[in-house]
């Protein structure tokens, strides 16, 4: 492995999973890439989070994202979820005794809410908040959707338009009324509706996930370059909107269509910079390095790299950063956003 980049550099990485999928991968069908990644890592719970946070970086803390994990198998259907943030402060907990090093896991937990209730989901946010009253942050509930359903796979949204649904807008509200932010999981042909509902909604805090998912697979094969331009557009609109910030990452997932997605050997660091430098640099310029953060969105990222890879080449892009600047974007954005001790 290669030597560490600036290993003192604080980092709080405010996106990453955790799971135990091996009950439940036979029954995801395995014909999309996104499979192929999730599948490198089908038990990733705190023992596998402190070893990558143990592989060289300076990981202080962590943002948990809601991805479907632990359930309560017995609750109403609106608050299944709540199971997961209960998971989630556990392990929490655990990390905050000390017992497992320094950094404090999960020190912020984006739980999941069904936010079509509308009014109605207040007292899902309340259950979520009892759950995890120290940690809870925000709230996702992903909109991703293409007309190409070969893109998304088993991952793909009920229908297009959800971020200009009246019901959905009425369940941000809440998020909003709740003092929480509301992360955003799309695709980059859907940008002009989160610039839309952000102008709209300007009480609410915004977290636009991965970049806005360019996409260069199934019918956007080849196409990844050529709708760079229109990508760009639509990420200036985005940063206009002073109520939404930008995590900068999960480009190794397959959606890209990089050739490094699965490769063999595993591309280098230098490899990855210089294939994601376009986004991430346009999005820094747009939006400003107090309004960015890396992001690690592990273990989905690991169908392209390591953790220590990946952080080598997010800081290999941040080379000519000035010190606040790199503090921004490594730790200070996301402690700001998400409400954590630097």
């Amino acid at each position: 492995m290669a030597d560490i980049i600036e290993p003192q550099l604080p980092i709080i990485d405010p996106h990453h999973h955790l799971w135990d999928l091996r009950q439940r991968l036979p029954h995801i069908p395995a014909s999309h890439d996104f499979v192929r990644a999730i599948a490198l890592s089908p038990l990733y719970l705190l023992p596998e989070l402190l070893g990558d946070f143990g592989s060289g970086h300076n990981v202080v803390a962590s943002v948990f994202v809601e991805c479907g994990a632990y359930y309560r198998a017995d609750a109403p259907d609106a608050l299944r979820p709540v199971g997961e943030t209960e998971f989630v402060n556990g392990v929490a907990a655990m990390s905050a005794s000390g017992m497992y090093g320094p950094a404090r896991a999960c020190a912020g937990i984006v739980a999941h809410a069904d936010l079509t209730l509308g009014a109605g989901v207040a007292p899902v946010l309340v259950a979520h908040r009892a759950a995890a009253p120290d940690r809870l942050r925000g709230i996702r509930h992903s909109v991703s959707w293409d007309a190409d359903p070969d893109v998304l796979g088993f991952l793909q949204g009920p229908r297009l338009g959800l971020l200009g649904d009246a019901q959905f807008r009425a369940g941000l509200a809440e998020v909003a009324a709740a003092g929480l932010s509301y992360d955003c999981w799309l695709l980059a042909p859907q940008l002009p509706e989160l610039v839309e509902m952000a102008q709209a909604m300007p009480q609410l805090q915004i977290v636009c996930d991965h970049l806005g998912t360019p996409l260069g697979i199934a019918s956007h094969a080849g196409r990844r370059d050529a709708d760079f331009a229109a990508w760009e557009a639509n990420i200036r609109a985005l940063a206009a909107c002073p109520n939404v910030v930008m995590k900068l990452g999960g480009l190794a997932m397959p959606f890209g269509g990089f050739a490094s997605f699965m490769a063999e050997p595993m591309a280098t660091a230098a490899t990855l910079a210089e294939d994601w430098r376009p986004w991430i640099e346009t999005a820094v310029t747009a939006f400003g390095a107090e309004r960015c953060m890396f992001e690690s969105n592990f273990p989905v990222d690991r169908g392209t790299c390591d953790y220590a890879t990946l952080w080598n080449a997010l800081k290999l892009l941040a080379a000519g950063a000035s010190p606040d600047e790199k503090t921004a974007l490594f730790s200070g954005t996301a402690a700001r956003v998400y409400r954590l001790a630097a």
